[in-house]
């Protein structure tokens, strides 16, 4: 199984804000080729969950977040359509907190499937 890795570093962050970017009203996608190099050979997927402050408070940020998240790993299991060679910000929306799971679901398999093509 693939492990989700977070983003440590603000130079990381950095270098994947300035490349590929897919906006809706949900959630914004960045993402740039895998440049952190790995000390073993697993497979790691580099993602991490961004919520600015005016979203909401602490507990609505990270429900936001922890619902992002399952997504991400309901995608890695289901169908793969997640490229594991890219490391990818996700910028949670305040939308998140009341859309149903079904429906996020959807749109963040067609935004990795057009972020592939």
């Amino acid at each position: 199984m693939t492990k989700l890795q977070s983003l440590k570093k603000n130079s990381h962050f950095e270098t994947v804000l300035k490349n590929r970017v897919i906006n809706n009203d949900l959630f914004s996608i960045y993402r740039v080729k895998n440049f952190i190099e790995e000390k073993n050979n697993k497979k790691n997927l580099y993602i991490s969950f961004v919520m600015r402050k005016k979203v909401g408070n602490a507990v609505k940020r990270n429900r936001i977040k922890r619902k992002l998240k399952s997504i991400v790993y309901k995608l890695l299991k289901k169908n793969s359509s997640i490229n594991i060679d890219y490391t990818y910000v996700i910028f949670g929306k305040s939308k998140v907190y009341q859309e149903d799971s079904l429906q996020l679901f959807e749109k963040m398999r067609k935004s990795f499937k057009n972020m592939s093509n």
